[in-house]
């Protein structure tokens, strides 16, 4: 049976500096496993994993799900992270009454989603 999504993976050139930064936004410290030359950071987020992992040939940069958080006000969660140094990617988009979503892209590349009214 599955349950609730443990974690979420994302495959980035830099593991340290994006997981940095996104503690950053969550006030948050990030813990880490390193395998060699490989560095596997992640922040640990009321349970949930949001984990950085080395790109490479196998899984490459940007090749990962798109996360996406609940937010109460989408229009000044989105306005924050562009203020902190993101980029528009897509929408905002009405996707249901009183739900919108929107894409933006951090400053490693790393795609992930707002979602709220």
């Amino acid at each position: 049976m599955l349950r609730a999504i443990r974690t979420v993976m994302v495959f980035i050139d830099d593991p340290e500096a994006s997981a940095s930064w996104w503690a950053a936004r969550f006030e948050t410290e990030v813990q880490r496993d390193v395998d060699g030359p490989n560095l596997y950071a992640w922040l640990d987020l009321d349970g949930m994993e949001l984990g950085f992992h080395p790109a490479s040939p196998r899984n490459p940069h940007g090749g990962s799900t798109v996360p996406y958080w609940a937010v109460d006000d989408l229009a000044a969660e989105r306005q924050r992270f562009l203020d902190a140094g993101c980029s528009h990617h897509r929408g905002p988009l009405d996707v249901a009454a009183g739900r919108r979503v929107c894409q933006l892209v951090d400053p490693f590349g790393m795609i992930f989603g707002l979602d709220g009214p």
